[in-house]
């Protein structure tokens, strides 16, 4: 049996010969990493100053950041912090990156963590429509882009359709993005998402 012959396309040729792609891509992959490792720290900080986590365990695991090329064929990054999770329950905001996409800050909530929370977040609606936040849509807890079908603005629905909403799902979760042009002053964003989100999900402690 003879080998299936496996061609290349012009435009396929020309970046196998070319290696400084792949260089320019891993050294933004590494920046992208310098950014999760300062992220980390800001984060660190900022829960410190949350007197209603000050006994609460879902801060003792350390942030993580971990890395991948196929999140629907394209490569990413997220740091996780907090992150707690279990069969059934879950407590954590990730920040994502993805390659040609965005960056992004989810607080996903699941199990007790999603009940205790309830109120709260139904009470900060306006806040977090006012601030261009979207709330997930999806049955699957662990998709992350931005689709009408996984996430919608929280100006797509009334507080009472919002209200709903966060009641019936076993686990919610809101995110905010920023695009890739604002790379200069994503830190400065995420951060800022960040801070809020943990003073929303602080309120059910």
């Amino acid at each position: 049996m003879s080998a299936a012959k496996v061609t290349l396309s012009p435009k396929e040729l020309e970046l196998v010969n070319n290696a400084d792609w792949i260089l320019t891509k891993n050294h933004i992959i590494q920046k992208v990493n310098d950014l999760f490792s300062a992220l980390a720290n800001g984060y660190r900080q900022e829960y410190l100053q949350q007197e209603a986590f000050a006994k609460s365990p879902v801060f003792d695991i350390p942030p993580k950041i971990s890395k991948g090329e196929q999140y629907q064929l394209l490569p990413y990054m997220m740091l996780d912090f907090p992150r707690c999770f279990t069969d059934t329950d879950v407590f954590a905001i990730r920040t994502f990156f993805w390659w040609g996409n965005f960056f992004s800050t989810t607080l996903h909530l699941a199990g007790e963590y999603k009940k205790t929370r309830e109120e709260k977040l139904i009470a900060s609606y306006q806040i977090l429509a006012a601030e261009g936040y979207a709330v997930c849509v999806e049955e699957s807890q662990w998709e992350h882009h931005f689709g009408s079908d996984n996430y919608l603005p929280f100006d797509s629905f009334s507080e009472t359709e919002f209200t709903e909403l966060i009641c019936k799902k076993s686990f919610i979760k809101i995110a905010a993005k920023v695009q890739l042009e604002e790379w200069d002053n994503a830190s400065h964003l995420l951060l800022a998402s960040f801070k809020r989100l943990i003073e929303i999900a602080g309120k059910g402690d």
